[in-house]
């Protein structure tokens, strides 16, 4: 799985620790330091290979966009603010992104995922690369985080603030939408059948025109997802 060595560049405490909680959640990316100030960020990108930086505007010593306008190499930049009036200006230094606290997961996810999108298409051109890794996300579970490898869902349940997510062996209950849990998963072999479910499509072992089997339980088809879903099933158990 490719990895971002990445820092946050942040001297609010609790959006710190926002971004810092957001980062751990997503395998591709690492955090390597929490930054209160510009120059401290300098010394860092000075000292370690670092991918992507999660950059403030509004930062003592040195502001955000001066501070990176001072770069001569700077690292891929997604932006933080609370103020969307210099979004204009973030885009035109060609960062990745500009977030605006308060910062939903979802959208945090979004953000990082054009960067990942970016690198992956960059490593697929390449015929001499062959990806041997199992994706896998670490999922919070009371006050553990459990290791869920993507191959092994068989399918995912909405249960209001929480999600449900079953394999052949075991439950996970965590904290997620399902809409969040969609956009992390939206690359992979999942499908989303229904408002309440999500489907791996490679173990759906049946289907009809309300409802798909996993596992030999029956799932519903929403209405609104219907031509959708069955446009790609069908797709996908068509003989020649």
């Amino acid at each position: 799985m490719l990895k971002y060595n990445c820092i946050i560049v942040e001297d609010e405490p609790l959006a710190a620790e926002v971004l810092t909680d957001y980062i751990q959640q997503v395998p591709f990316l690492q955090l390597n330091e929490v930054c209160t100030d510009a120059i401290y960020a300098m010394e860092k990108l000075q000292a370690d290979n670092i991918d992507l930086m999660f950059l403030d505007i509004h930062l003592p010593k040195l502001k955000g966009l001066d501070f990176l306008e001072a770069l001569k190499n700077p690292p891929h930049v997604i932006i933080t603010s609370a103020y969307k009036e210099y979004a204009l200006q973030g885009y035109e230094m060609n960062v990745i992104d500009y977030l605006l606290k308060p910062i939903r997961f979802n959208r945090f996810l979004k953000a990082v995922n054009k960067l990942n999108q970016h690198k992956e298409h960059t490593l697929n051109s390449s015929p001499n690369t062959v990806s041997t890794e199992r994706n896998f996300f670490f999922f919070n579970v009371g006050k553990k985080r459990v290791k869920v490898f993507l191959d092994e869902i068989l399918y995912i349940e909405s249960l209001r603030e929480y999600v449900r997510i079953t394999t052949k062996d075991k439950n996970i209950l965590t904290k997620f939408q399902l809409n969040e849990i969609e956009d992390l998963l939206s690359k992979n072999n999942f499908l989303r059948i229904h408002r309440s479910f999500i489907a791996a499509k490679d173990k759906i072992t049946a289907f009809t025109a309300t409802d798909v089997e996993i596992n030999n339980k029956s799932i519903p088809i929403g209405r609104s997802y219907k031509e959708l879903v069955l446009s790609v099933l069908q797709e996908g158990y068509r003989f020649s």
